[in-house]
């Protein structure tokens, strides 16, 4: 396994996945579906980025 994929990581998060692809596009991941696979720094990447602006 890769990564996750965007579905599974807002699941995680606990966060809407249309949010989290706002996410992934203002961080230039390559999202554009709920079902697109993220890697396993991009997902830490992300995790950070909710973390510093909860």
């Amino acid at each position: 396994m890769k990564g996750l994929r965007v579905i599974e990581l807002s699941e995680a998060l606990n966060v809407d996945s249309s949010d989290l692809l706002a996410v992934c596009a203002i961080l230039k991941f390559n999202a554009c579906s709920r079902l697109s696979m993220l890697t396993f720094e991009e997902c830490k990447v992300i995790t950070d980025y909710y973390e510093g602006n909860a």
